[in-house]
This record gives structure tokens, sequence and C-alpha cells, in this order.
């Protein structure tokens, strides 16, 4: 986990083989608004998603995260992260107004404890589409990710140890990023997500919690890491390529 500070600089899709931007643009999310002409109660909260598309908040410049619309804050994020990378939010709801366009994003955020979530002003934001998402079985030592509702990738994983457990939950991959040296100990890329150990609390960056690639691959399969998910670097390369930030991970036990 120690190698978000030292090692993250910019958000090179290419480095593992990905041509795709960090999100997607919205435009399809705008085109579907202005074909909705129903009304809608202002202030009123949907939910944003479904099984096979989720949304995710690129904030454009700074945002505030609030309790509630209007109410205390919760966090702070610049348009990029502690480590160079675009802050990404997974949305999870918004509240809107008579047109039904968005006013508030209810979002996850990447800040311990870990699952918190808060309020964002839409204006603030970009919304991006995601079609991916991953599940990590503990107990079977798997990764599975998923496109559009069908797995496409399953492959078996090394897991935290019994003192350093990885911590289950529903996550989503806030930052990618690319090691300077890909024959180290994370590989040629990690996705890191949503999530801190919740045992390694003096570790750099709070002790973020990541999929990434190994110079172990003797070991995958095996309950031995700080709390991250190791695959074989060629497990992780395909991973890297198709989930963006914003990419929903649920881990079970």
């Amino acid at each position: 986990m120690r190698f978000l500070l030292p090692f993250c600089s910019l958000l090179l899709l290419s480095a593992c083989g990905g041509s795709h931007t960090a999100a997607p643009g919205h435009s399809d999310v705008a085109g579907a608004e202005k074909t909705v002409r129903i009304a809608c109660k202002p202030g009123s909260t949907r939910p944003l998603g479904t099984s096979v598309r989720s949304y995710a908040a690129v904030v454009t410049g700074s945002v505030t995260a609030f309790r509630r619309p209007g109410g205390a804050p919760v966090a702070r994020f610049g348009a990029r992260n502690v480590n160079g990378v675009p802050t990404v939010l997974a949305v999870r709801a918004k509240r809107v107004d008579a047109s039904c366009r968005a006013t508030w994003f209810h979002v996850q955020l990447p800040v311990k404890p870990n699952g918190i979530t808060g309020w964002v002003r839409a204006s603030r934001v970009e919304l991006a589409a995601v079609t991916t998402r991953i599940h990590v079985d503990l107990s079977a030592r798997r990764v599975t990710l998923y496109d559009r509702g069908r797995r496409v990738l399953v492959a078996t994983a090394a897991i935290g140890s019994a003192a350093t457990p990885t911590p289950t939950g529903r996550y989503y991959v806030n930052q990618r990023l690319v090691p300077t040296d890909p024959s180290g100990p994370f590989g040629p890329g990690a996705l890191g997500i949503s999530a801190f150990s919740e045992v390694l609390t003096g570790w750099v960056q709070g002790g973020p919690i990541a999929i990434h690639g190994t110079n172990r691959p003797d070991l995958v399969g095996e309950a031995v890491s700080n709390g991250c998910i190791r695959v074989r670097n060629d497990v992780l390369r395909r991973l890297f390529d198709r989930a963006l930030a914003g990419t929903p991970v649920t881990v079970t036990a």
C-alpha cells in the first residue's frame, strides 16, 4: 500500500494497454435528461444507476462534500488528489429540481471511515457513465470483472492476512495508478479503491487499499498481503484496461 505516495504521478492509462480516458464524457447523460419530459417534485431524491450502469462524478475544480445538501461540510476535494490523478466520486443518487435536472449528487467519498458518503453540488462535477463492476470474494480468493452485466474475467487473488485483513464493503475505483517500476511489488499498475485498512492506521495516506499486480505470483491465492488484493500481472493489465475510475467494487467475506 505504500506505493501510492512515492510511485504515483500521472494517470498513464496506455501503460497497461488501455486506450480509454480516465472517465467518459457526460454527453450521453445530458442527452438522456433532455429526452425526459416528466415533471419532478423539487428537492426529491432519485437513485442513479442500475445493475449494468453506474455513474461517477469527476471533480472539475474544487468541491465540498456536505453531510446533507446545504448542511455541515464533510470533506473538500480538488480536481486532482494527493497522487496527482483526477478526483472521482461514486454517485449513488441525485436530488432534482422541477425539471428533473440534478442539483445535488449523493456520492461515496474516498476518505475514512470506509463507506462514508456526502452530497456535492451538481454544478461542481461532471457526470460520467461506467459499465463495469468488480466483485472480490475473499473466501474464494477470487476477483470477478463484469461489463454491462456480463462476466468477462475471473481470476485468483492474494488477499489480506489474518493480521491485516482486506476490509469488506461497497467501494469503487477512485484512482488508477502506474508504478515507475513495472517489475516491482505492485506490478505494472494498480486500481486504487475507496477503502482503507482498518488496522494499519499509521501507514502513508491512512493505509489505502488497491487491486494491483505483483512480483510474487507464487503467492497469488494466499492470504498474505497487508490488505491489498494482488493478482498476476497479466490479469492486472486486463483489469486496468477495462475498469475505469468510478467502477463499483464490492468486497465480500
